[in-house]
């Protein structure tokens, strides 16, 4: 199983999104809303499902639309790495 990242999380986003429908999520987004990167509440619930697919993290619906952006939700995604551990 990879490290959960910054860029990992970015790529797990773009493929959950689909092409053409991502914004660009290079550079400093850590800290930007999910829907002003151009991301429905739709790519990031299929996000935190590839999450538990991937990594075993189960986080639910309100959790992860509640987080808001990609670094909180790597946050929260990595104590739950860390609680299992």
């Amino acid at each position: 199983m990879p490290d959960l990242t910054l860029d990992e999380l970015a790529r797990i986003l773009r493929e959950c999104a689909g092409e053409g429908e991502n914004a660009d999520i290079e550079g400093e987004f850590e800290n930007v809303l999910f829907a002003d990167l151009g991301y429905d509440s739709l790519a990031v619930l299929e996000m935190a499902a590839r999450l538990k697919q991937d990594y075993g993290i189960e986080l639910t619906d309100e959790e992860v639309t509640e987080v808001g952006t990609p670094g909180r939700l790597l946050e929260l995604a990595r104590r739950q790495i860390a609680a299992t551990s």
